[in-house]
Order: C-alpha cells, then sequence, then structure tokens
C-alpha cells in the first residue's frame, strides 16, 4: 500500500511541476506584443527569487548586525556594477569581519 501511494504522490507531482510550464504555452501561442507584459514577464523570475531568498538573509548569521553589514555591503557592491563573484565574497567578508568585531567588543 505504501508503494502505491509513492507512485500516486509521485504522478501528483509530476502533473503540479509540468502544469504551470505547458499552461502558458497553450494559453499564448502568438507572440506577446504588449511591452507591459513582456516586461512583466522578464521581471518575475528575478522578483521570485528575490522574495524567497531576501528573508533569509537576516536569519543566515548568528547576529543580526552582521547579516545587515553584509547586505549593505552586497548592495553596495551591486550598485557599483561588481560581478557576482566579488559581490558574494565581499558580503562573506564583511560578515566575518563584523562577526569578530561583535566578538572582540
Amino acid at each position: 500500500m505504501k508503494l502505491e501511494r509513492a507512485f500516486l504522490a509521485i504522478i501528483l507531482m509530476a502533473l503540479v511541476t509540468y502544469i504551470p510550464r505547458v499552461l502558458p504555452i497553450a494559453i499564448f501561442q502568438k507572440e506577446i506584443k504588449s511591452s507591459y507584459i513582456k516586461s512583466f514577464l522578464h521581471y518575475v523570475p528575478f522578483a521570485v527569487l528575490g522574495s524567497l531568498t531576501f528573508p533569509d538573509i537576516f536569519t543566515s548569521t548568528g547576529n543580526l548586525v552582521s547579516a545587515i553589514c553584509g547586505t549593505l555591503m552586497a548592495l553596495w557592491l551591486s550598485f557599483r556594477e561588481k560581478s557576482l563573484v566579488v559581490v558574494a565574497i565581499g558580503a562573506i567578508l564583511t560578515v566575518y569581519i563584523t562577526e569578530i568585531i561583535l566578538i572582540i567588543f
């Protein structure tokens, strides 16, 4: 009985992940000409990724102050148009240095 439930769960999960991918193709068979809809569809993945990861930034370290400092450094470096590797390393180093300063004081 457990194996049958596992297969049913796999089939349902496959449908749930397949339908959102096929549904837009079936609905939008013609090229989308509206610049508003095109820009909306272009920015949706970035907005979803940001909304999923941003709250975890503040709980990723043991201290809220170091998390805020790392976030501010990452934002500053990204606004200066640095590469993703530089932004990530800069944020990590900032968190590390902030944690050391907080331990000392």
